[in-house]
């Protein structure tokens, strides 16, 4: 199970890590922490270091009820540090995480190698198109509604089943245009109650049955740390368990925000395997 990044074969049959980025000042996590091109610099080659395969560079908060932001602005916030982060890293696979297709050409020109879509093109609908035409691997990842009022879109007949569909259509009219690489993500925390978020996670091996790659962003998110009553900056160990369970039952990508410990389960997991 390859994808194919910049002429770059990854084998995804070892499961990689993807380090998050967010040049956001309002992420749930890490708002507002890498402001600078130090600092920006600083964390991609401490990622990098740790092991991580790709960075995820997001600049549009898609935490429940985040500020709308313009085009021009996630453009402002996005090329400049894909050029700085790929001068002093050129080797760097860098995914985009955007919804938005004049973003990812842009970004794509830029460098990018990689799309991170949570919305799956249903917020643009020149999306798949793009993807098509630019040829790069794309994470088709479940949301229903926006980011501004997914919460209020979390009702399902069987959680599962209906992200399964919903992968089954999308993966259809990705293939009538041509896209070659698909990565599914089946959006814990966009449009889910805790009860869904638990479910998808138990039953996460269903989805191999679509024979594509699985990546899971659980990394912090608030199903962990509110089921423990905490906070995001104490959901590390949740984090790693929630890892550890989407790896054995498949997941070939963990995109997360501490990627040394995301690597240690990796290896943890692969020696029992």
């Amino acid at each position: 199970m390859t994808i194919n990044c910049n002429g770059k074969l990854i084998d995804l049959s070892t499961p990689k890590v993807m380090g998050v980025l967010n040049l956001t000042p309002d992420s749930f996590y890490d708002g507002g922490k890498f402001s600078s091109d130090l600092d920006i610099l600083n964390q991609v080659e401490k990622m990098l270091t740790d092991g991580a395969t790709f960075i995820d560079i997001g600049a549009y908060s898609s935490r429940p009820n985040a500020e709308h932001i313009s085009e021009n602005e996630e453009l402002n916030r996005l090329l400049p540090n894909i050029k700085i982060i790929l001068k002093k890293f050129p080797e760097a696979l860098i995914s985009v995480d955007t919804f938005r297709s004049n973003i990812v050409k842009e970004c794509v020109n830029s460098g990018a190698c990689m799309v991170n879509d949570i919305s799956g093109g249903t917020l643009d609908t020149n999306m798949y198109k793009t993807i098509g035409k630019l040829q790069v691997p794309y994470v088709l990842m479940h949301l229903k509604g926006t980011p501004q009022n997914m919460q209020q879109n979390s009702s399902y007949e069987n959680v599962v089943r209906d992200v399964l569909k919903y992968f089954s259509e999308k993966v259809a009219l990705l293939r009538k245009e041509k896209v070659n690489d698909i990565v599914l993500d089946v959006g814990f925390g966009f449009a889910k109650t805790l009860k869904h978020n638990y479910t998808l996670l138990k039953n996460l091996e269903h989805f191999n049955i679509l024979e594509l790659p699985l990546l899971t962003g659980v990394s912090r998110k608030s199903m962990l740390y509110k089921l423990l009553n905490a906070d995001a900056k104490n959901a590390l160990n949740a984090t790693t368990i929630a890892n550890t369970i989407a790896l054995q039952k498949g997941t070939n990508i963990l995109r997360v925000h501490d990627v040394k410990e995301a690597m240690e389960a990796i290896k943890v997991v692969a020696e029992i395997q």
